[in-house]
């Protein structure tokens, strides 16, 4: 175990103390607002703060000493709780702004109840929130975090180049993420070669979906986490990389839309009890209509992503991170609004 503070930016050590001090402060920022429950977004940064923060603990493992109420599983406890509010504030702006204001107006009075409903599951969620942010684990971990920000303790492996070891720390990220059986969700093999299924229709496409949705949500997450642990590096890379970062986001999106659509539908049908097929048939349609549209973008990056090119692009990319004398200073991560 290494007690000096590293501030040499050539050294991995160095940016594992700015990754988590950047993205500590972050997630505690929001704090006072989420428990105000005064503004979706906040709680929106605090989750998103959150879940860097685990991805930061984790990628940095090798060059870090945390103390047990920073480790990452205490950190991944306190991000589900805000997730499941998150999620019903997903639900909610989207059938109150998405859909409902199309729909016929028998459907909207049954649209109206449901919000109603999950205003109520919010609240219950809301309390459950609030009790985490105040109760004694997550008050010991943020105090955890303060102190080893004022005396950090490091790994070994905290005074190893970072231009030599970041390929270490991104391949395997990037392999799990190649790695996943959702990439060959409606792909046949023959003699070894892959034949994707073309032109399903869209009754094809919603009943494969529903199938398979768990799988591509699990895809989802993990391009969530390579994501995020590839955006810790950009200073590190050219812009090809950037280009992949964008891309795996916008593979994040598109899966997470899909999601979104399944998790709206089951609430309707297994937490109401609703026959959605004849009590909100529109609404049906709309969802059917979405996944589909969804699925033709999703099929066009399951393509891409499994050309052995673009693989092996993205490999050889990792592997030859930039060397140079001087780093800049900031951690590189986007802190835009609309960040997940």
């Amino acid at each position: 175990m290494i007690t000096t503070p590293s501030s040499n930016p050539k050294l991995l050590g160095y940016w594992a103390y700015l990754a988590i001090e950047k993205h500590f402060q972050r997630t505690i920022q929001y704090e006072t607002d989420v428990l105000k429950d005064k503004d979706p977004e906040a709680l929106h940064q605090m989750r998103v703060g959150m879940r860097r923060l685990r991805t930061v603990v984790k990628g940095f493992d090798p060059a870090l000493v945390l103390p047990k109420a920073a480790r990452e599983k205490k950190i991944a406890k306190v991000a589900r709780r805000l997730g499941q509010l998150r999620d019903l504030d997903i639900m909610q702006d989207a059938l109150q702004n998405q859909y409902l204001p199309t729909l016929p107006n028998s459907e909207q009075k049954i649209g109206k109840k449901v919000l109603g409903t999950l205003a109520k599951r919010r609240h219950h969620v809301l309390v459950q929130v609030k009790k985490t942010l105040n109760d004694k684990p997550y008050q010991e971990m943020k105090l955890a975090f303060q102190d080893w920000l004022q005396t950090p303790t490091y790994g070994f492996f905290a005074e190893f180049p970072i231009d030599q070891i970041l390929p270490d720390l991104l391949l395997p990220f990037v392999s799990q993420f190649f790695l996943h059986p959702a990439w060959l969700m409606g792909v046949e093999f023959s003699d070894g070669q892959k034949q994707v299924t073309q032109d399903l229709s869209l009754e094809n496409v919603v009943e494969l979906l529903s199938s398979q949705s768990s799988v591509l949500h699990s895809l989802r997450k993990q391009a969530k986490r390579v994501r995020y642990q590839m955006e810790l590096f950009t200073e590190f890379y050219d812009t090809p990389y950037q280009d992949y970062v964008k891309e795996i986001k916008s593979i994040q999106g598109t899966l997470g839309q899909i999601q979104d659509s399944f998790v709206l539908a089951e609430f309707l049908s297994d937490c109401l009890h609703l026959e959605i097929k004849k009590e909100l048939p529109t609404l049906v349609e709309q969802l059917s209509g979405n996944r589909y549209q969804l699925w033709q973008e999703w099929r066009a990056l399951q393509e891409r992503y499994l050309h052995p090119e673009t693989r092996q692009d993205l490999r050889l990319i990792v592997v030859h991170p930039l060397t140079t004398t001087t780093y800049p200073s900031p951690v590189s991560v986007e802190d835009t609004q609309h960040d997940n």
